[in-house]
C-alpha cells in the first residue's frame, strides 16, 4: 500500500546552509521576481488607458508569458540538466530580457508590442525554472530552505509594485515607465548573474533526453493528476494577472499596483509559514487549502459589488492561492523527481502551468472579459469573476478524490517507448541535494 510523503521529518539533521550562498540566492530571488512585478500587473491599464488596445488584444499580449513557458521552457530545462549551467544560462536569459524590454517601452503599435512581449516571453519565462532549480541544487533541505529564499521573490514583487505608485510618480500606472523600470532591474540580474553559485548540468551523458524523462513523470497516476490539476487552475490564475488592476481602476480604487502588493505582503507570510503547515498537514492538505482559496478569492470578486471590503479579502487571498499551491507544487516536483533530470522537471512544471494553462486561461479571460462588456463600455465584473470562482472549485472537488501522495521519487521516469534512451538512464540517485528526507 502507498504510504504518503512525510513532511514532519527532523530538518535539525541537516547541515545549516551557506551564509554566502543564502545571500547570493536571495538577491537572485528579490530581482527575479522585481522584474516581472515592475510592470507586470500594470501592462493592462497602459495598454488599456494610453494605447487603447482591445480586451481581446490585452489578453493577447498577456499571452506571450504562458507562449514563452510553452515554447522554451524545456528547452532551458535541457539545458540546465544536460549542456551549460544554470547561471550562465540566467545570465544570457536576463540580458536579452532587458533588450526585449527596453524595445517593448518604446513601440505603440500593436503588433511592435506583442512581438518584444513575445520575445520577452521566450528569454524570461525559463529562468523561473531555473532559478527554482538552481535554488534547489544549493540547498541542504528543500522542504525547510526554499521557502526562506522564495520570500525574497515575493518581497522583490512588492518592491517593484510600491516602487511603480510612490517613486515614478503619479499617472506612472498608465505610462512606459513601469516596462523601463523591468529593463533595468532585468539589465541589474543578468549581471549579478555571474556571481551566482556555480550550478553544473547535473545529467550525465548517456542518459536519457530530461525532456523525454521529465514527460515520464506523468506515467505516476497520482503524480500526473496532481500536474493535470495544476494546469487546470493556473486557467484561473490567468484572470487575475490578466484584469485585477483593470477591475480595481473601474471600482475607482487608486495606485492599485500597491493594493495588489498587499496580496504579496500576505503571501511574505504564508511562504514562511508553508514549512509548518507541510509538516503539520501533510503536501495534500497544503494543496487543497491552495485551491479552495482560489474559488474563494474570486467569490469574493464576484460579489464586491455588494460589499468593496470583499476586494482587499480576494486580494490578501493570494499569498494562500501561490504559496499553499504553486509554491508547494515546485517543492513537491523537486521532491519527486530524480536528481538528473530535476531542471526538466521544474520545466515540466512551469511548462504545464505557466505555459499551457496561463496561455489558455489569458485567452479564455480576455474572451470572457470581452463578452460581458456592455455596449456602454463598462465591464460586467461580477459574471467575469464567476467563471474562474467555479473553475477553482472544479479543480477542487477533481483534486481531493483522485490525488494520493506516494512515497519516494518516482523512479521509472525514462521513456520506454524509445530503446536507446531506456538503456542509456542511469538509476536515481538516493542522496539527491536539495530533498526532502523520507
Amino acid at each position: 500500500m502507498a504510504v504518503a510523503l512525510d513532511y514532519r521529518t527532523n530538518s535539525d539533521t541537516k547541515p545549516p546552509m551557506d551564509f554566502g550562498v543564502r545571500i547570493r540566492l536571495s538577491v537572485m530571488m528579490f530581482l527575479q521576481f522585481a522584474v516581472w512585478g515592475s510592470f507586470w500587473t500594470v501592462l493592462n491599464v497602459y495598454c488599456d488607458k494610453t494605447l487603447h488596445f482591445s480586451k481581446l488584444q490585452i489578453g493577447s499580449i498577456y499571452s506571450t508569458m504562458a507562449l514563452g513557458a510553452i515554447l522554451s521552457t524545456m528547452f532551458a530545462g535541457q539545458l540546465a540538466d544536460r549542456l551549460m549551467s544554470s547561471e550562465y544560462l540566467m545570465a544570457i536569459f536576463h540580458l536579452l530580457g532587458a533588450a526585449f524590454l527596453f524595445a517593448m517601452a518604446k513601440f505603440t503599435d500593436f503588433q511592435a508590442v506583442y512581438w518584444s512581449a513575445l520575445g520577452f516571453a521566450l528569454v524570461y519565462n525559463p529562468t523561473l525554472a531555473i532559478s527554482n532549480s538552481l535554488a534547489f541544487a544549493n540547498i541542504p533541505d528543500a522542504t525547510r530552505d526554499f521557502p526562506t529564499l522564495r520570500v525574497l521573490g515575493t518581497i522583490g514583487w512588492i518592491a517593484a509594485g510600491v516602487a511603480v505608485d510612490y517613486v515614478l510618480g503619479t499617472g506612472a500606472e498608465a505610462s512606459n515607465k513601469p516596462v523601463l523600470m523591468g529593463a533595468v532591474l532585468s539589465l541589474v540580474l543578468g549581471l549579478f548573474s555571474f556571481a551566482l553559485p556555480h550550478t553544473p548540468p547535473s545529467g550525465k551523458k548517456g542518459d536519457a533526453i530530461p525532456f523525454i524523462r521529465a514527460f515520464g513523470l506523468l506515467k505516476d497516476f497520482s503524480f500526473g493528476v496532481f500536474f493535470l490539476v495544476s494546469f487546470a487552475i493556473t486557467i484561473a490564475l490567468a484572470f487575475y494577472y490578466t484584469f485585477t488592476n483593470n477591475f480595481l481602476t473601474d471600482l475607482h480604487i487608486s495606485n492599485g499596483a500597491s493594493v495588489q502588493a498587499l496580496g504579496q505582503v500576505s503571501e511574505i507570510f504564508f511562504m514562511l509559514a508553508l514549512p509548518f503547515a507541510l509538516k503539520r498537514f501533510g503536501m495534500k492538505g497544503v494543496l487543497i487549502v491552495g485551491m479552495a482559496a482560489w474559488a474563494v478569492r474570486y467569490g469574493c470578486f464576484s460579489t464586491a459589488h455588494a460589499w468593496i471590503g470583499l476586494v482587499f479579502i480576494g486580494i490578501a487571498l493570494h499569498g494562500v492561492c501561490f504559496d499553499f499551491f504553486l509554491a508547494a507544487g515546485f517543492i513537491h516536483t523537486d521532491n519527486k523527481a530524480p536528481a538528473a533530470i530535476r531542471g526538466s522537471a521544474q520545466a515540466l512544471f512551469s511548462f504545464l502551468t505557466y505555459g499551457v494553462g496561463m496561455y489558455i486561461g489569458n485567452l479564455i479571460a480576455g474572451y470572457v472579459a470581452q463578452k460581458f462588456t456592455l455596449p456602454g463600455g463598462a465591464t460586467d465584473w461580477p459574471h467575469v469573476w464567476a467563471v474562474p470562482a467555479i473553475g477553482a472549485a472544479v479543480c477542487l472537488v477533481i483534486f481531493v478524490v483522485l490525488w494520493r501522495d506516494r512515497q519516494g521519487k518516482v523512479e521509472d521516469a525514462e521513456a520506454p517507448a524509445l530503446p536507446v534512451q531506456a538503456a542509456a538512464a542511469s538509476p536515481t540517485d538516493p542522496g539527491d541535494v536539495g530533498q526532502t528526507a523520507i
